[in-house]
């Protein structure tokens, strides 16, 4: 099956004590990206670009222990491509 292009987007917001958090996220189980919360008081809008075969796929945010932290994410959408969002945390890339 041929692999198609989209671009998925996401709001994320993490509340935290102390040390900045070190998240990661996946897309299935292959990490997408590694990163250090540098905000205070603010969100980002992730940007993921995806080239995969038609299917079901899972977003997964995780903290690195150890954290006093919480991460959130909302606001699913699809930006380019023939993709549909399921809820905030599955898409599937439409054959």
């Amino acid at each position: 099956m041929v692999k198609k292009f989209v671009r998925i987007l996401v709001n994320v917001d993490c509340k935290y004590e102390g040390l900045m958090p070190i998240y990661r996220l996946f897309v299935n189980d292959e990490l997408f990206a590694e990163r250090t919360w540098i905000w205070n008081d603010a969100g980002l809008e992730e940007n993921l670009q995806i080239d995969a075969k038609p299917d079901e796929y899972t977003i997964r945010y995780e903290l690195v222990p150890p954290h006093l932290a919480e991460i959130n994410i909302s606001n699913l959408s699809v930006d380019v491509g023939d993709a549909e969002i399921i809820d905030n945390h599955h898409f599937r890339i439409l054959a």
